[in-house]
């Protein structure tokens, strides 16, 4: 049985990144760029106004109350092509180019207008209520990097860039196979001892929300042959993931199989608690891992290894330390040779804090506590007596994309 940490990086070391593909800017949220994003514009493409009001020389507004003559106006989408002369103003609007000569804008509720005459109120030295040329970003700039997660402002970001077309790494196909004669998917009958499938369904949501695309290869029986039959749709994925049978009972036919199949196994067991009979091993060249079926065991070993293997093959950091911490809200007795994972709620103390307090029962068929926590509070093996007001490592269950 081996480390947590040394389950995660053999598991990261089994992956590399995809292959890439060119998509359109609207099917880019929760896509990966694999390659970065230079500006081809400049924004503001041009000097312009923030206000509406009237463009001046600051040299004419220095003093006042002085009038000006509009000899024209500026606008979203046209401009004033003339240059502004001593004495003169052009009526401009928020967005607008401001017009040569010009280099203030004065508010409009700063004057008082009589026709072409404008008195003005209020001075405005040179450059107020302009936005320059490039003031946000440049021709050139590189502006998001290779390995970030497009989100919808990164999207608004790469449209005013001039960047219609992205390349990003392809979507990793992560075959998902549940094995069990006892289960059975939602919606159908459910027999005598049987129960059902919801890991297939959540593994294939928590594959999606990681970046990935789910292939549900179904339910397999506890049969080699059952097994055998169902592991073939697996050929060509970038990674399969068994659910159950990876245990030592009877009926734990998966380990078997898969080796009589030549899977090059990397490691089986893990000091992890929920999650121990975690298999991870390579069948030709899919990587494989198995495991638990418990449906939190399920669950944590997904948070922690799946989603690492997607991010490696999106070509995204990935680390085990989470650096996130947490007051603990309650004390905790000392732990044993496995590493915890313990689900749990935030609170609030008196500063405004986040507080955390673990469930009472953890056992690892109980899928309800896992939906009404909201991190995982993490016990290192081995970890001595913990008191209230301890802070804590733990594993917000909304991470980035993923949302467990």
């Amino acid at each position: 049985m081996i480390s947590v940490q040394e389950a995660f990086d053999l598991v990261v070391a089994g992956f590399s990144p995809l292959s890439s593909e060119t998509i359109t800017l609207k099917e880019a949220h929760g896509r990966v760029l694999s390659e970065d994003v230079t500006a081809k514009v400049f924004h503001p493409p041009a000097d312009v106004s923030s206000m509406d009001g009237y463009a001046v020389r600051a040299e004419d507004v220095a003093e006042v109350p002085v009038t000006l003559t509009q000899v024209g106006e500026s606008q979203a989408g046209g401009s004033y092509d003339a240059v502004v002369q001593t004495g003169q103003a052009a009526r401009i609007f928020t967005g607008a180019p401001v017009p040569d000569g010009a280099d203030a804008i004065v508010i409009q509720e700063n004057t008082e207008t009589n026709g072409d005459q404008i008195k003005v109120l209020t001075s405005a030295p040179k450059g107020k209520f302009i936005r320059p040329k490039g003031m946000d970003f440049c021709d050139g700039d590189v502006l998001l990097k290779a390995g970030r997660l497009m989100t919808a402002r990164d999207i608004a970001t790469a449209a005013a860039m001039n960047a219609p077309w992205l390349t990003v790494r392809r979507k990793p196909r992560i075959a998902v196979l549940a094995t069990g004669n006892e289960l059975v998917m939602p919606g159908e009958p459910v027999g005598p001892g049987q129960i059902i499938s919801s890991n297939s369904v959540a593994l294939g949501s928590y594959v999606a929300a990681c970046g990935g695309e789910a292939i549900n290869l179904g339910i397999a029986k506890d049969t080699e042959e059952s097994l055998l039959e169902c592991l073939q749709g697996a050929k060509g994925a970038d990674l399969l993931v068994t659910m159950g049978g990876a245990s030592v009972g009877d009926y734990d036919l998966v380990g078997k199989v898969l080796g009589d199949q030549g899977m090059d196994l990397g490691f089986y067991k893990v000091a992890m608690r929920p999650g121990k009979p975690l298999i991870f091993g390579r069948l030709g060249d899919v990587p494989v891992l198995g495991v638990p079926g418990n449906p939190v065991s399920a669950a944590v070993s997904t948070i922690i290894f799946v989603r690492a293997a997607i991010q490696v093959m999106l070509g995204m950091p990935t680390s085990s330390a989470t650096g996130e911490t947490a007051i603990l809200g309650e004390d905790l007795p000392a732990n044993d040779e496995r590493q915890d994972y313990l689900r749990s709620q935030f609170s609030q103390d008196a500063d405004g804090n986040p507080v955390v307090v673990s469930a009472k029962l953890q056992d690892s068929a109980m899928l309800a506590r896992l939906a009404q926590s909201d991190c995982l509070v993490i016990r290192a093996p081995h970890a001595a007596p913990a008191k209230a007001g301890d802070r804590v490592e733990i594993i917000t269950l909304a991470q980035g994309l993923l949302t467990i």
